[in-house]
């Protein structure tokens, strides 16, 4: 059929160019580009610090003003709403913090009337931009992060502890509740003056009037459960039994610590960008110099995570190359490259040498811990994921047969998935167990998605996926059984699936549908026809699909109004997983997708990963290459004698 030859036609050119963009030491690099808000905090850090980096501070500036709206906001997204306040008070504060624009400027006042319009200061939402504001004096500290710093000192055994919050919550609340213990603040001649974006002019009573306590007041079952959230941890803080001057000096110090051992070889805290430069802050209230080691090594770390993005440049918050590049190696395989072609074989080797062999925090709720996992990012080597483990095994696993030392890595990595399960049956990101609730409740704006790390259904479906058509796995083993049953239990009622790290409720649902077919669930499984036919219902007239990062907040389906080519590719493949036969919606599909390799447009540049609702979305510049690639593979081997 003709449209078999021109997906055989962008297999074969999709391939070419891969190999071309591939590095010499196997992997592939992409840009993995976020919201302004890490450039504008590390413009914010370097002035703070008063780090004389002026040719970077000037491409981080030139960055961020040229995606200002015409109102004068800017968005975290395409079509978000007339613009996002707190992306576009970090934006303003930045730029003026450079030097390089001033508050007469004609953008920065439209920026100002767009931040007074909007409640001004007072009403940011995000903990990171209170934060940044309140270390430069801006704003008062927030009275929500006055938890007690002893709280770190409870054991892991204790009814609550800090090691029952997630491992990217835990690395950002450390410095953050250091420096709002000492409610720490750092002014030089440079630092712009905010308050008359204020709506008061006693900068101490700001806390009192502050909204981010709202949420849990006006819920009485919230506030009881805040409440006994605060009782639990006050009740264990008095269990440590010291005085408490020196509980305290010990809390401070285990909160140093904590970030100290957490800090990886490139200097960096965790591998994340946002971490890392609260970090320098941390250290900063608690001391140290500028040019003290740990501090020169955290921005040199910083400094390897810049992408130059056209002359401005990006800071990004964890670099994607493990992810992308195990991806792309699976992807390059199933188009039919031999594993001993040079491309699949530095690819494979690059990743052996990237499986982590050292303990993370995970293991603390693993029994008998071997690790064995990977992490998103190159300089990642103690907080592994799921989702980066089962990807770099699908890479790997053609090698494994013929090769001893590669049956090792592939057998600890296996079990390290497997022993990743939750209780509930279902797969989370980083770590086992990590599922207090009550630790939602905190009134910070995305606790409910960020403090903890529970089971989702695109890791639970990416997980059975691989389990299934690489492990060899299938839905009479019981573990796996235990997979299914959370699947079809977490079910939307219009039949999706809400996926938590990508775009969103497609992206949810293909992980879901793709994994249920992989293990070899019932095509014909009520739950499996209904997520079809939702999947139908939402197709773009132009035969793509496509989903608004709306939809990541306010828990609903938003259709974006245009195809994406990540979000095409996610709907084809489940489609393609679950039909025996190419439907028509999938041939459309298929034709449009063909077109969307061949776009560059604000469509193949929308972000459809997701890292926080309303605040924090990705665009993965692989990902243009990577679902399409895997998509056409799979219509070609399911369809191509068809």
């Amino acid at each position: 059929m003709p449209i078999m030859s021109d997906v055989n036609d962008e297999i074969l050119r999709m391939t070419h160019l891969l190999e071309k963009l591939q590095q010499e030491d196997g992997s592939w690099r992409f840009c993995f580009e976020n919201s302004l808000l890490t450039d504008a905090y590390l413009i914010i850090v370097l002035r703070t610090l008063e780090i004389p980096e002026e040719e970077l501070i000037k491409q981080l500036h030139d960055r961020i003003a040229a995606h200002q709206e015409a109102n004068g906001a800017w968005k975290v997204y395409h079509d978000e709403a007339e613009g996002n306040l707190d992306a576009t008070v970090n934006a303003y504060f930045a730029l003026l913090y450079s030097g390089y624009s001033r508050k007469s400027d004609e953008p920065m006042k439209k920026a100002a009337r767009f931040i007074s319009s909007k409640g001004g200061l007072l009403s940011v939402k995000t903990v990171l931009t209170k934060v940044f504001l309140a270390l430069a004096g801006q704003y008062a500290w927030p009275s929500s992060l006055m938890i007690p710093l002893e709280f770190l000192l409870l054991p892991p055994s204790a009814p609550i502890s800090f090691f029952d919050f997630s491992g990217f919550a835990r690395v950002h609340f450390a410095p953050i509740l250091i420096m709002a213990d000492l409610k720490f603040v750092r002014k030089n001649a440079a630092t712009p003056d905010l308050s008359h974006l204020s709506q008061s002019d006693d900068m101490s009573s700001l806390s009192a009037s502050q909204p981010e306590n709202r949420p849990v007041a006006e819920d009485p079952e919230l506030l009881r459960g805040f409440q006994q959230l605060l009782t639990e941890l006050h009740s264990g803080i008095k269990q440590l039994g010291s005085l408490p001057g020196q509980l305290h000096k010990r809390a401070v110090n285990a909160a140093e610590t904590y970030m100290l051992d957490r800090i990886e070889v490139d200097g960096t805290l965790y591998s994340y960008s946002t971490s890392t430069l609260l970090m320098i802050m941390a250290l900063t209230s608690l001391g140290y110099d500028k040019k003290h080691p740990t501090i020169a090594a955290a921005l040199n770390g910083l400094a390897s995570m810049l992408w130059n993005l056209g002359g401005k440049v990006h800071l990004q918050n964890s670099p994607s190359t493990i992810w992308d590049t195990a991806l792309l190696a699976t992807a390059m395989q199933q188009a039919g490259v031999s594993k001993e072609h040079p491309t699949v074989r530095k690819a494979v080797h690059y990743l052996f040498g990237m499986q982590h062999t050292k303990l993370g925090d995970w293991s603390l709720h693993v029994s008998h811990p071997v690790p064995g996992g990977w992490g998103f990012s190159e300089s990642n080597t103690i907080n592994p994921d799921v989702d980066d483990a089962t990807a770099a095994l699908r890479a790997i696993r053609s090698t494994t047969r013929s090769n001893p030392a590669h049956q090792d890595a592939w057998n600890r990595g296996l079990n390290w998935v497997i022993a990743m399960q939750n209780k509930d049956g279902g797969w989370p990101a980083f770590e086992r167990g990590v599922t207090n609730k009550l630790l939602t409740l905190f009134p910070i704006d995305g606790a409910s998605a960020a403090a903890i790390d529970p089971s989702t259904a695109d890791l639970t479906g990416r997980t059975l996926e691989f389990l299934g058509t690489t492990a060899g796995f299938d839905v009479n083993h019981a573990f796996v059984r235990r997979g299914v049953d959370w699947l079809f239990s977490h079910q939307e009622e219009d039949g999706s699936w809400y996926g938590r790290w990508g775009i969103c409720y497609i992206y949810g649902t293909w992980a879901a549908l793709t994994g249920l077919m992989a293990i070899r669930a019932d095509p014909d499984h009520p739950a499996v026809k209904k997520a079809a036919e939702w999947l139908l219902s939402i197709q773009n007239a132009d035969g793509g699909w496509g989903e608004s990062c709306s939809s990541d907040y306010l828990k609903r389906y938003v259709p974006l109004g245009a195809s994406t080519p990540s979000q095409t590719a996610w709907a084809l493949d489940a489609l393609i997983a679950v039909s025996a036969k190419p439907l028509p919606a999938i041939e459309r599909g298929i034709r449009q997708l063909l077109l969307q390799t061949h776009k560059d447009d604000w469509t193949t540049r929308y972000p459809t990963g997701s890292g926080l609702p309303g605040s924090f979305y990705s665009h993965y510049h692989s990902y243009r290459y990577i679902w399409p690639f895997i998509t056409l593979n799979h219509y070609k081997e399911k369809y191509a004698t068809m």
